[in-house]
């Protein structure tokens, strides 16, 4: 895993490995991909710092997602609870085969989407993203969330009730 006599090799292994599933994960907290970009580089200063700290015996992918879970905390609280999924993960899905109308209407669906996820209690929002969005494992998600498996199992199912209600659709559709 860690290898210190090759800790070059292995920091940059470990950032090919891992950066694009922190940066989505970051995208979808931030809506925003500047601020997502550096909370990305800000996530792996902090992997870089901590990395003699980090237990041989966790999960790295759940230590790196714990981490970048307390980065989009600190920017949270940094932009005093600003609007969250103004643009984003969802803006990335776009099809360009779609017609101008069918553009439009998906744009709607999706803006619904993201201020429905963004009214969500921002414990909700972080296990909708990380089990919904990211499809880690109730496991993973504890881990990352530094919760039991039954509180994430709990507040998804709650999320997912929320959205519902807010969406106004069936709950098996929300994710």
């Amino acid at each position: 895993m860690i290898d210190l006599d090759h800790l070059e090799e292995s920091i940059g292994r470990i950032y090919e490995q891992n950066y694009l599933d922190v940066y989505r994960f970051l995208i979808c907290f931030s809506g925003n991909q500047n601020d997502a970009e550096d909370m990305t580089q800000e996530v792996f200063i902090r992997v870089l710092n901590n990395l003699s700290n980090f237990n041989k015996g966790n999960n790295l992918k759940t230590w790196i997602f714990s981490i970048a879970k307390h980065v989009a905390i600190d920017h949270y609280r940094k932009k005093r609870f600003t609007s969250i999924f103004k643009e984003g993960f969802f803006r990335q899905l776009e099809s360009l085969e779609k017609g101008p109308n069918e553009l439009i209407e998906q744009n709607e669906s999706k803006k619904f989407v993201r201020d429905a996820i963004f009214k969500l209690k921002p414990n909700y929002r972080a296990v909708v993203i990380l089990r919904g969005i990211n499809e880690f494992s109730i496991k993973e998600t504890s881990e990352i969330l530094q919760c039991s498996e039954s509180k994430v199992k709990v507040d998804y199912h709650r999320a997912l009730k929320d959205l519902k209600k807010k969406l106004k659709i069936k709950e098996e559709e929300v994710i």
